[in-house]
């Protein structure tokens, strides 16, 4: 799952909005237009959406509304929009910010680290020895600290939240690294390897970060 989709139309916004927050060691996808937020966010999922209402096709209202019928994931509104209608339509219909344009990118990254301190400030999970907390994004494997790197991170989350269930390589890749990446998936073996020398699994007599062949990977 990313930790942030934004939906922005203005791209030079839009990426150096995920430059700053990957600097911070978010997962971040971007969305162009309204439909292909929603069409990332059913796909993939997010844990916060920064969401912009002036979009080229449905507005960031439509999108949020939308994104309401099935999810309480938080959804910070960034607009350009000052009215104070359009402010309270946002909270009506589910907002949990709203933020005006220009803003200052590191009052809005310091909303967007408040938002998950709160929301996920006890999320931690944990499986045969490994524990993860989603809020500050630490691990720790057999109780000393782990250094992960942010896919390494999301790869584990993704595999202990779905633990004991093979997941196949292809759903990993696509999750993980997200439908514009430019990585292959032979990156997601090479993760995988890793993550197995961070767990002290041998690749062949694997304990924990098992192989199903045909199909992909599973935790144990």
């Amino acid at each position: 799952m990313t930790d942030i989709l934004i939906v922005e139309d203005n791209t030079e916004i839009s990426e150096l909005l995920a430059d700053f927050l990957r600097a911070e060691g978010y997962t971040v996808s971007c969305a162009g237009s309204g439909r292909r937020g929603i069409e990332l966010f059913e796909r993939y999922g997010a844990r916060l959406v920064v969401l912009d209402i002036g979009l080229p096709d449905i507005d960031g209202f439509a999108v949020c509304r939308k994104l309401r019928e099935n999810t309480d994931t938080p959804i910070l509104i960034v607009s350009a929009r000052t009215d104070k209608q359009d402010k309270l339509s946002g909270f009506d219909l589910g907002a949990d910010d709203y933020i005006e344009k220009p803003y200052d990118i590191d009052i809005l990254i310091a909303k967007i680290k408040g938002i998950f301190k709160r929301r996920f400030m006890l999320d931690v999970i944990s499986h045969d020895g490994v524990s993860l907390n989603l809020a500050d994004r630490t691990a720790e494997i057999d109780g000393k600290p782990a250094e992960l790197t942010a896919k390494e991170f999301d790869l584990l989350a993704l595999l202990i939240e779905n633990k004991d269930k093979a997941l196949k390589k292809e759903y990993l890749f696509n999750t993980v690294w997200g439908s514009d990446s430019d990585s292959e998936l032979q990156t997601l073996h090479v993760h995988i390897n890793r993550l197995r020398q961070k767990l002290g699994d041998d690749p062949k007599k694997a304990k924990r970060l098992i192989t199903v062949w045909g199909v992909g990977y599973k935790f144990v």
